[in-house]
């Protein structure tokens, strides 16, 4: 096990450049567990303990209303972290995450991964930039709910999805269901579906059972960068 995690926490991009003495004493601190699709992680509220890389599977970063409504903030796949703001900043847990997938996690805790993050500067201006990154996300997002229309923000989703897996040209596959891709741009699943249903036709993107395979990525960017389109 000592070794699979070493192999895991080496590939990962926060944790890769830790020297190896480093790499060792992280590897001491994860506890590695799986975990089956449906299954919570943290909820909204709960006490920032813990911070987790995903090793295999996804896990969906959400909020809901009320009354049953949901949004998907983010969606974290092997090589990401998560749960990191809470475990900085000491405060609670501003969403709730839940396995998408069965996946495979590791789990530090904070009271050993703070002064462990304070003993190497190279890795903090890691999660210095982690977070800017996410600020840079977020900033996106509320900037396509605002000022963009459905066939921008769900060709922006769709784009991002790609980049930010890092998929091959040749496969553009993004395991997602439209519910949950409905929750990350704020429509229905219904326009959802026609929209994706429009696209289709053209030859842009193919509809599998679970998952969107975008065919003309082009396209797809032309259209998020306007923003709009009459004909979409």
């Amino acid at each position: 096990m000592v070794s699979s995690k070493l192999s895991v926490l080496r590939k990962h991009p926060i944790f890769c450049d830790l020297e190896p003495e480093a790499l060792d004493q992280l590897c001491r601190y994860a506890k590695h567990i799986t975990l089956k699709r449906g299954a919570s992680i943290f909820c909204k509220g709960d006490p920032g303990n813990s911070m987790f890389a995903v090793i295999s599977g996804t896990v969906k970063i959400s909020v809901s209303s009320p009354d049953g409504r949901n949004a998907i903030l983010n969606l974290i796949g092997p090589g990401e972290i998560f749960g990191e703001i809470a475990v900085l900043s000491g405060e609670p847990r501003t969403a709730d995450a839940i396995a998408n997938a069965q996946c495979e996690i590791f789990v530090i805790d904070r009271r050993e991964f703070l002064p462990f993050v304070k003993s190497q500067p190279a890795l903090s201006m890691k999660f210095i930039q982690l977070l800017c990154e996410r600020l840079r996300r977020t900033s996106e997002q509320v900037e396509q709910i605002i000022l963009q229309n459905l066939p921008g923000r769900l060709a922006s989703a769709l784009i991002g999805l790609t980049e930010k897996r890092k998929l091959e040209p040749a496969n553009h596959t993004i395991a997602i269901t439209q519910q949950e891709i409905s929750e990350m741009v704020g429509m229905t699943r219904e326009s959802i579906n026609k929209q994706l249903r429009a696209w289709a036709a053209r030859k842009w993107v193919r509809l599998e059972h679970g998952a969107i395979v975008v065919l003309d990525v082009g396209s797809l960017r032309e259209l998020a960068e306007a923003g709009s389109c009459e004909d979409a």
